[in-house]
């Protein structure tokens, strides 16, 4: 019983990760589509995105992915926009 508590153990240990908070304000300036905007505007703006995921739901949600940033439609209206992690050590 203790061998199996004691293996138990050492399997539900978990890696910390930190994030940088400082880092994060740094990619703040980077510009990407605001709540409201529809999707023709998004392309005109910012262009064709690298990736579209089609639509699911029930509102349909689709994602486009562009090199800085996700964005979020609810049907053809950006209901959110995201910037990706960008590693400071490479």
């Amino acid at each position: 019983m203790g061998l199996a508590a004691l293996n138990l153990s050492h399997s539900a240990q978990a890696e910390t990760v930190k994030v940088p908070v400082g880092q994060q304000q740094a990619a703040s300036h980077i510009a990407k589509p605001g709540k409201g905007m529809d999707m023709a505007a998004v392309k005109s703006q910012f262009g064709d995105p690298i990736k579209e995921s089609p639509a699911k739901g029930t509102p349909p949600i689709t994602r486009w992915e562009y090199e800085q940033f996700s964005v979020f439609f609810e049907s053809d209206i950006v209901i959110h926009s995201v910037l990706k992690f960008q590693r400071s050590d490479r």
